[in-house]
């Protein structure tokens, strides 16, 4: 079963909590509730030696701080309700025009203003035949951040026992709503060599 740890406190006082997954070859992934963030993953190479592909803070001030939340707040994070951009914030669903809030050059990104990324979610973990597992829920309300309807999103992340992280996302709602949801890891598979990603290839 997945471990945890206490991660911090929002500043309203809400519990973070840290969940490690595992599996014997010594691949771990670290999920915090705050945002739903993979705030790390250790992943051995062909010689053995485990080294972080993911970037991500150590202690949840890194994610809280003003400084974080103006620069680039979805390290990690789950993406929700809609995760790119709606231009203006705003979208027509049956004849009604819906605003929702705009945070990105008078645009919609990642879900507004607060968007999935500065949830708490509620957290479950588990295990099946794949290997450990965290299952993360949280209820997105009718109006929040301008979007129609009651949204139920659930997301699974597993860890393999061949090395594999799968992320699942599941949502239903009570009403037409736009759903995208996502994650926005951000990788460097150089597992600690370079400080950059210029020595990568995507083939």
């Amino acid at each position: 079963m997945p471990t945890s740890t206490s991660f911090g406190k929002t500043a309203d006082g809400q519990e973070i909590q840290l969940f490690t997954l595992t599996n014997a070859k010594g691949m771990k992934a670290t999920i915090s509730t705050y945002g739903g963030t993979l705030t790390s993953l250790l992943v051995p190479d062909k010689d053995g030696k485990i080294s972080d592909v993911v970037l991500g803070f150590d202690k949840a001030e890194g994610y809280l701080s003003p400084e974080f939340k103006k620069s680039n707040p979805y390290f990690g994070a789950l993406i929700g309700r809609y995760g790119n951009r709606i231009a203006k914030g705003k979208f027509t669903i049956d004849g009604k025009e819906y605003q929702v809030g705009v945070n990105n050059n008078g645009n919609s990104l990642h879900g507004g203003n607060v968007g999935f990324n500065q949830k708490i979610w509620t957290a479950k973990p588990g295990s099946d035949a794949d290997g450990q597992t965290l299952t993360l829920t949280y209820l997105s309300k009718d109006g929040e951040e301008g979007y129609p309807g009651n949204l139920n999103v659930t997301v699974t992340y597993t860890l393999t026992a061949d090395n594999a992280l799968k992320i699942d996302y599941a949502a239903t709602t009570d009403k037409a709503t736009p759903v995208n949801l996502t994650n926005h890891a951000y990788f460097n598979l150089a597992l600690g060599q370079s400080k950059d990603v210029l020595a990568h290839q995507v083939t």
